[in-house]
């Protein structure tokens, strides 16, 4: 085919030399500039800016020269002083010190580039009051930055920014800068100067603590510092007259923030971190809080001065080792979202957890009782016949409540008073959790008839004795947090078992007796050594919804536990296993389960 045709037509510009290149700027965009005093250069591709951009005020424009006739709209020496320049998503590498030819600026945006340096000059645009410099490849800033003294806005986001200098502080009337996702470990006590800021974006960095300073941001309202490394938070934070959120979410800390008088905070966010314990100090100095979102830590007892929190409206404990709730939790007054998904409840019937919030409450209202008062407290004053353990036991609580509690107190033996003390009640709790026992207290065996839930976690067990499997009536065990490697088989025998927790322990394969309970609804085995799971058999556990592996050494997930349809939570976090990947994980159970499903080989 002639190469002067195409598709049997004539090309009309073939063998011709093409004049007048089409500039990457438009005259005519040039001139409305002049005009309006903006100019919008978004996603043209540039690899640098044309000089006649940074001219665009000096120079006497080409239409003047070319025609004397003007009308009253081509005016040219009236024009417009630029004073709006947007350069964003192009391809530029560096910015030129020309940039000073355009002192006027008061926007100036240039995100989503490949911009490695700044010019000095940029510091001579002194009435800048928005410099958007996020999405680009910033390593450092220069000094001549912290000359902007009329910047309001500055953002930084996605930059490689390792540090920020002190000269930031002499940006005095910023009221927002954005420094997420990049690279930063520790802020300049400066940043405190900003004190017209009610915005700080420092999430996604690699922070280690906050420095003391930014507690006189007197204007803050929001703080976001989610992921990053913080173990604590300095309690001067409280001073931030203003502040009402406050982002802590994937970090580090084992406590909530020791805030004390902190009126103003309607909103703590600290999911996903490893807080063990709510002190019921940090709680009570949180009263506006409307929001505490707790999911995804290691919480295990919600202390009665939850309720301290009257103006609470969500409170999100999801995934956390909760085993009870404080009665009182009903009462709270504005309540209307509390999210329990992922614990393992004992005393509250998973179907009444699927009603939602409202009959959650009302039902932990109708549990309100009058507290329970102490043996020693009032019942069987001390006496000189009374020995010292048996005033540690609640008898009030063996004979209303049906409760044998001898925990938290770090021994390592039962005393034979507490057995004593339960011997004519129908004892169906035992709560001998936080002590020093290495085995089951022989006793126990005595409560056969009536025992339904017992709880040794916390303690040192090494291992479970084959009589334990006596206790016929057991509907939930607890076990986690001691030193144990496996469970004797004849715990088959315990067929009305529903629940089972080992979490913390040492287990390196999944107890083959598990599979033999067919009504188990929960296995919770996380943080242990566990290799592998058998799906096969776990698919004969009709009745299992809550499956915990988070933390094991799990290297490959079965595709044929997507067939185990019961499942409502199976959490494989923490797993050394490649897939599926960590965005299929993230997506839920139901999700997980389809994928798992689609890969089995047919």
């Amino acid at each position: 085919m002639s190469r002067f045709k195409r598709g049997g037509k004539i090309d009309s510009r073939a063998g011709f030399k093409t004049e007048n290149v089409e500039s990457p700027v438009p005259r005519g965009l040039l001139k409305t500039a002049r005009k309006s005093g903006q100019l919008n250069l978004s996603g043209r591709g540039l690899t640098e800016v044309p000089q006649s951009v940074w001219r665009l005020n000096i120079d006497t424009p080409e239409e003047a020269q070319q025609n004397l006739a003007f009308g009253g709209s081509d005016r040219w020496w009236e024009q417009t002083d630029l004073t709006k320049l947007l350069l964003s998503s192009n391809k530029l590498e560096v910015l030129s010190e020309d940039i000073r030819l355009l002192p006027a600026l008061v926007v100036l945006d240039v995100h989503d580039n490949q911009l490695t340096t700044l010019p000095a000059s940029i510091g001579e645009l002194e009435n800048l009051q928005k410099l958007n410099l996020s999405h680009n490849k910033l390593k450092e800033l220069p000094e001549e930055l912290w000359l902007l003294k009329n910047l309001r806005s500055l953002q930084l986001q996605q930059n490689l920014l390792e540090e920020i200098p002190e000269g930031v502080g002499q940006l005095v009337d910023l009221d927002d800068i954005d420094l997420s996702n990049n690279q930063l470990t520790a802020l300049p006590d400066s940043l405190g100067n900003l004190r017209n800021l009610v915005k700080l974006n420092l999430s996604h960095n690699k922070l280690k603590s906050l420095p003391l300073g930014i507690s006189t941001m007197k204007n803050l309202k929001l703080l976001d510092c989610t992921r990053n490394q913080l173990e604590s938070v300095p309690p001067v934070l409280a001073q931030m007259a203003s502040l009402e959120q406050l982002y802590l979410r994937h970090n580090k800390l084992r406590f909530l923030p020791e805030f004390p008088s902190c009126k103003t905070l309607k909103e703590l966010h600290v999911g996903n971190n490893q807080i063990e314990v709510l002190e019921a100090d940090h709680l009570s100095h949180l009263s506006a809080l409307n929001v505490l979102e707790l999911r995804d830590n290691k919480v295990k007892n919600l202390p009665d001065e939850i309720t301290l929190l009257q103006d609470l409206e969500r409170l999100d404990l999801t995934n956390n080792d909760i085993s009870s709730l404080p009665c009182a939790l009903g009462n709270m007054p504005k309540l209307k979202i509390l999210a329990l998904e992922g614990n393992p409840l004992r005393a509250i019937r998973r179907d009444l957890l699927t009603k939602g919030t409202q009959e959650l409450l009302k039902y932990l209202r109708s549990r309100v009782q009058e507290p329970t008062h102490d043996v020693k407290a009032q019942e069987e004053p001390k006496t000189a016949m009374t020995l010292p353990s048996q005033a540690r036991i609640n008898v009030h609580a063996i004979r209303t409540q049906k409760t044998l509690d001898y925990s938290e107190k770090q021994e390592a033996s039962i005393p034979d008073e507490a057995f004593d003390a339960a011997c004519d009640s129908p004892v169906a709790i035992v709560n001998f959790s936080k002590n020093q026992l290495t085995a089951v207290p022989p006793r126990v065996m005595e409560l056969q008839d009536t025992l339904s839930d017992i709880n040794l976690g916390f303690n040192k067990l090494t291992s479970i004795l084959p009589d334990f499997s006596m206790l016929k009536q057991l509907v939930q065990i607890d076990l986690r947090n001691n030193l144990l490697t496996s469970l004797p088989l004849e715990l088959e025998a315990l067929t009305k078992l529903r629940t089972i927790i080992l979490s913390f322990n040492r287990f390196k394969s999944f107890p083959d007796v598990l599979y033999r309970l067919p009504n188990l609804e929960a296995i919770l085995i996380s943080n242990n050594q566990v290799g592998s799971i058998d799906a096969i058999q776990l698919k004969g556990l009709d009745r299992l919804s809550t499956l915990d592996l988070q933390n094991n050494d799990i290297m490959h997930v079965p595709p044929e536990l997507g067939n185990c349809t019961s499942l409502r939570a199976l959490m494989l976090d923490g797993n050394p296993f490649r897939n599926p990947r960590a965005a299929i994980v993230a997506k839920g159970t139901d999700a997980l389960l389809e994928y798992l499903r689609s890969r089995i080989p047919t």
